[in-house]
């Protein structure tokens, strides 16, 4: 019988030890990391036990009666352990986790499924659960990423660009600190989409100092040591992610971006994925074909971030 619990701080200890242990567990989904934001959200994440043995986690919020996903993180599925748990045993959580929603109030669900790059062995029983809840697609984000394992030459213009910066005396600066690539990055953003970045930089800094192995800063500077490009990498065990990027449109014009992916693609080569992150707007409907070719010159090619909605009280076993 599986019984699901709503987390509660006491027990971070043994939500972090499982999260580690999972076959889906990053940084991200340890407690240190989602309650930086804890104040945004009003925290319901499960954990399901089978006759007393932790085998699921699940990072979520209320609001209302809609439960979701946690909206603070890019993905955050059901974590699962890697031995004595398959397809049955997700059928079992997902009954127990849904009859004990319908008893809270909870009318919907909104589920972030994790990308399967980011597992460190096959564990999409969660979808096959989705499908036989009767779960639809809610939204479908095309991100770019390369298999470093086999990857996918830069194309020509690329390469063209890379070398571009070098014959301008452009390098990549691996201990460029926040402080001097977050004006870039806001400015960036503010010009080109009328947004700020989601992190503060002081929030930005609270979490490179809880996981400092996980949030590295790289940029690109001139001779002169203006910062010209640069990205904020979150490092997990099998994924390099792209979690910010921006150039200046000097960096553009000089090709900073070419170099500083050429440096990090072969920096990160004992990793399975380089993620550049999505070029989609509004859930996937919006598809950034500018964005999406720079990083398909890069190498990059599709990997969906999926989300689904269901009704709780509609579901038929």
């Amino acid at each position: 019988m599986i019984e699901i619990k709503k987390y509660t701080p006491a027990c971070a200890r043994e939500w972090n030890a499982f999260v580690e242990a999972s076959r889906q567990g990053t940084f991200l989904l340890n407690r240190d990391y989602m309650d930086y934001h804890s104040h945004r959200f009003e925290d319901f994440s499960l954990m399901a036990y089978d006759s007393g043995r932790l085998v699921g986690v699940l990072p979520a919020n209320v609001e209302g009666d809609e439960l979701w996903s946690h909206r603070g993180l890019t993905y955050g599925g059901w974590l699962t352990p890697v031995k004595g748990f398959d397809a049955s045993a997700m059928l079992r959580v997902w009954r127990s986790m849904t009859d004990f929603l319908s008893v809270e109030g909870v009318k919907r669900l909104h589920y972030k499924a994790i990308p399967s790059i980011y597992a460190r062995c096959p564990a999409e029983e969660d979808v096959y659960a989705l499908f036989r809840a009767g779960a639809s697609v809610e939204t479908c984000s095309v991100s770019s990423a390369i298999d470093l394992r086999n990857p996918v030459p830069f194309d020509s213009n690329a390469m063209r660009n890379m070398r571009k910066a070098r014959a301008n005396g452009l390098v990549v600066d691996a201990d460029c600190g926040l402080p001097l690539f977050w004006p870039v990055l806001e400015q960036v953003l503010s010009a080109r989409y009328g947004v700020a970045p989601v992190h503060t930089l002081a929030e930005m800094e609270l979490l490179q100092s809880r996981f400092p192995e996980n949030i590295r800063i790289f940029a690109v500077r001139d001779p002169a040591g203006e910062v010209l490009a640069g990205t904020v990498m979150y490092l997990t065990e099998k994924v390099a992610h792209a979690q910010y990027i921006a150039s200046s449109p000097r960096g553009k014009e000089l090709g900073a971006l070419p170099l500083l992916f050429h440096h990090l693609v072969g920096l990160f080569a004992d990793r399975n994925w380089f993620d550049f992150g999505i070029s989609c707007e509004q859930g996937g409907r919006y598809l950034n074909e500018g964005l999406l070719r720079q990083k398909s010159g890069f190498g990059g090619r599709c990997v969906n971030y999926v989300s689904y909605v269901l009704n709780i009280n509609e579901i038929i076993w």
